[in-house]
């Protein structure tokens, strides 16, 4: 059984980390609460964004641009979202095992945004093309439009024939769901005209493929900054959750090594009384 002194220790020690778990645990609050606003303000912007390119490319006629038959390169790339440190509970693994389901080494490239999904995924054989690692802390648009115009160069070259973002959708505090999405090529099977729309037929100013090329750079950014949204808010939301649990739990361990404590306390003292005794009936 242990000692007074060694579970005292531990109590202690224990207590120290609770106080760290919950001091993490209002940070990650705090961040979590500006996240959350800023997603739903600029969720809007997202889905109209969305809703015109699935309208354009579903009224357009046959059309031969790469954009939307692809390049003919076999290369794939994908723009993997992870944090930059770990005490997020399963954060980072389930977007990782998603990816590596998905996808293989041999013909696969990671842009990675975030250092533990560009760890892991190198240590399991991907090469990892650019480390935007920094961006996660505090995402900004002008750091999606980077990384499209990288992205969208990457493929305009054909050095890559499709590109991929995988993150973490923030569907509320407790739910963050990992999504992987294909950006390009354009699919027409993505972009089916709705059953309610009109079937409108869609004249083009300028052509078809030049209002490709300028609405597809904006539509790439768009969905690399809501990712990055949703991941920044998903990342705070499971970190909270996490430390919540560790506080919960270093509580529990605290009664626990108290209680081991004064049984051990009480012990020692009855240990005393019948020592004392014994010797006060030998004096006798």
């Amino acid at each position: 059984m242990p000692s007074m002194r060694d579970i005292k220790r531990r109590r202690e020690s224990v207590k120290s980390t609770g106080q760290i778990t919950k001091a993490m645990k209002l940070v990650a609050t705090v961040k979590l609460q500006k996240a959350r606003v800023h997603a739903l303000e600029t969720q809007p912007y997202f889905n109209a964004m969305y809703k015109t390119v699935k309208s354009v490319i579903s009224h357009m006629e046959s059309t031969t641009h790469p954009l939307i038959t692809g390049n003919g390169s076999k290369k794939k790339a994908v723009l993997l979202m992870t944090s930059n440190r770990g005490l997020a509970g399963g954060y980072n693994n389930n977007i990782i095992k998603l990816v590596d389901s998905t996808l293989n080494p041999e013909d696969t490239i990671v842009y990675a945004i975030g250092r533990k999904g560009r760890d892991a995924l190198f240590k399991k054989g991907y090469e990892i093309a650019k480390d935007y690692s920094d961006v996660i802390n505090q995402p900004l648009y002008s750091d999606a439009i980077a990384i499209g115009k990288e992205l969208l160069g990457a493929y305009n070259a054909g050095e890559i024939g499709e590109v991929w973002i995988a993150y973490t959708f923030f569907k509320n505090t407790v739910s963050h769901i990992p999504t992987m999405e294909k950006l390009l090529p354009l699919s027409a099977e993505d972009f089916e005209a709705d059953e309610e729309e009109p079937d409108l037929t869609m004249n083009f100013e300028p052509k078809e493929e030049r209002a490709l090329e300028l609405i597809v750079p904006k539509y790439l950014n768009s969905l690399i900054y809501g990712g990055l949204i949703q991941a920044f808010a998903s990342e705070n939301g499971a970190r909270m959750q996490a430390m919540d649990n560790a506080t919960s739990n270093a509580e529990e361990m605290i009664e626990d090594l108290s209680l081991q404590y004064n049984r051990a306390r009480q012990g020692a003292i009855t240990q005393e009384l019948t020592e004392i005794v014994a010797g006060a009936s030998a004096v006798e």
